[in-house]
């Protein structure tokens, strides 16, 4: 059997070997006090305690202070066999002696408990490299706590819980049936964001320390353990560690699911515009001829070739052609912006122009509403295609011409605000619903609307603008009513030199 010095600091054993150490250092020097001076005597008891210090810990090396003065004065110092000193100079002797090896014992004792900290921590430290390396390959949230947990069940008599938010948002906890604490207790950490500690629980001095997995870019959740009170303050900066550890474990495998969303959503996004290009762009052939054939027959029907209920049918079949073929192009178009294939015929132009082509190809469904235009004294140039922006302005007239009362005030503006173009147009309609998702495709205000359309307009309008490098936002006014607006990058308009009238010369 192997005894080890490690146990013996922590039982009694170690004054008995203290006390045995002093005896045999007595032992040692009786024989030799014939031949060395008493001060090389002295050594040899120092000599003994800096041993006990440095192998047994401070408590022996103190009492192995106090039997060295006492085996000294007894055995070596007149007159022998007797704690009576025949010379006072000796109790001098004895004072300083004591002094050393106090001094010495605390010395060496604390040295030592440095040297054995400084093991431990460096043994924590490997440890902890190894559960950071078994992290970085897990692929789970679950595997996760499950190597923390392994590593912490070598910190006696501790239990550890770990809570983690799930898809809702909501705190439970994983492969663990009896869990410490609860969710409540668990969502006053996460939100405060700091370490709650409860002592004194079963009545047995343990604590349960409540400990937030800060990672670096937030809060993963929330890991409980609980451990006996007097293991608390030694172990807090290796809990601290482990939260840490699975904290940043956990942040990466939430970026990895988010990559992985994404991706998975650019990919059906890749998918869903070719799908859309190519059912678009082979519609297009078939739809004309059948555009042509159905205002064929219409031309027909208002000639008098056809009866009067078959020329409504031929009109009612050219117009829904018609719709067809304006919803193809629209997907065509759109597909198109969304992956950059449209190529913008950028020019600086005022943006008066737009406004105006746009109020006339609008007129008719415009007659009903009061329009206003209002526009400043001083609106510099702005670079876009006039074709393509005025495809914008013309679909959020039309959609606000359809959506409001006939005789109420349609407002189409521009103006300047934080060196950007904006142009908005308001009305006072019943406003937008579900406006998050009214600028995607295939949405519309409401499921069933007496309004034709595919719920492609705002869509459209929105790749338009990101093309020019603006924003699209959709508000419903405090006063009620609609503000769809844009914006426009201003840049810099070329300069024009000034006619002075003066002939050439």
């Amino acid at each position: 059997m192997i005894f080890s010095f490690a146990a013996a600091r922590q039982t009694g054993a170690g004054y008995a070997l203290a006390a045995a150490a002093a005896a045999g250092t007595t032992l040692l020097a009786a024989p030799l006090s014939a031949f060395i001076d008493k001060a090389n005597i002295i050594m040899l008891f120092l000599l003994m305690v800096f041993m006990v210090a440095l192998r047994l810990g401070r408590g022996p090396a103190i009492l192995a202070s106090f039997a060295s003065v006492a085996l000294f004065d007894f055995f070596f110092v007149l007159p022998h066999l007797s704690f009576a000193v025949a010379d006072a100079q000796y109790l001098i002797t004895f004072l300083v002696m004591l002094a050393v090896a106090l001094a010495t014992a605390h010395l060496v004792a604390q040295l030592r408990q440095h040297a054995d900290e400084a093991g431990e921590r460096e043994q924590d430290t490997l440890a902890l490299y190894e559960m950071a390396r078994q992290m970085s390959g897990t692929t789970t949230e679950s595997q996760v706590t499950d190597i923390a947990r392994r590593f912490l069940q070598e910190v006696p008599g501790v239990q550890c819980s770990f809570w983690l938010p799930n898809d809702a948002d909501a705190l439970e906890t994983l492969d663990d049936p009896y869990p410490l604490g609860d969710a409540k207790l668990a969502r006053r950490v996460l939100t405060r964001g700091e370490p709650i500690e409860q002592v004194g629980m079963s009545g047995h001095g343990e604590a349960l320390i409540c400990l937030p997995l800060q990672a670096p870019m937030a809060i993963r959740g929330v890991m409980m353990i609980q451990l006996a009170g007097t293991e608390a303050i030694r172990q807090h900066h290796l809990l601290n560690a482990v939260a840490s550890l699975v904290a940043i474990a956990v942040e990466r495998l939430h970026y990895v699911k988010v990559a992985h969303q994404a991706e998975v959503r650019m990919e059906s996004e890749r998918l869903r515009n070719s799908v859309l290009s190519s059912l678009s762009h082979d519609l297009r052939t078939p739809l004309t001829a059948l555009v042509g054939l159905a205002d064929t027959l219409a031309l027909a029907g208002n000639a008098g070739a056809l009866p009067a209920q078959h020329a409504e049918t031929a009109r009612a079949l050219r117009d829904q052609a018609l719709r067809l073929t304006g919803m193809a192009t629209n997907l065509l178009d759109l597909t198109r912006l969304s992956v950059g294939d449209q190529p913008l015929r950028c020019e600086w132009q005022s943006i008066e122009e737009v406004f105006g082509s746009a109020l006339q190809l609008l007129a008719p469904a415009l007659a009903g509403h009061d329009v206003r235009i209002e526009l400043p004294a001083q609106l510099p140039l702005l670079e876009f295609d006039a074709v393509l922006l005025e495809r914008v302005i013309c679909n959020l007239l039309d959609n606000a011409a359809k959506h409001t009362p006939a005789g109420t005030a349609i407002t189409l503006s521009a103006r300047l605000e934080d060196g950007k173009a904006v142009i908005a147009v308001c009305d006072n309609g019943p406003g937008f619903p579900n406006l998050p998702a009214l600028a995607l495709p295939f949405v519309r205000g409401s499921g069933e609307s007496s309004h034709p359309g595919f719920g492609l307009g705002l869509a459209i309008c929105k790749a338009i603008v990101v093309a020019h490098g603006g924003t699209l936002e959709l508000n419903n006014l405090a006063s009620g009513g609609a503000s769809a607006r844009f914006t426009l990058p201003l840049g810099t308009p070329p300069q024009f030199e000034e006619e002075t009238g003066e002939p050439t010369p």
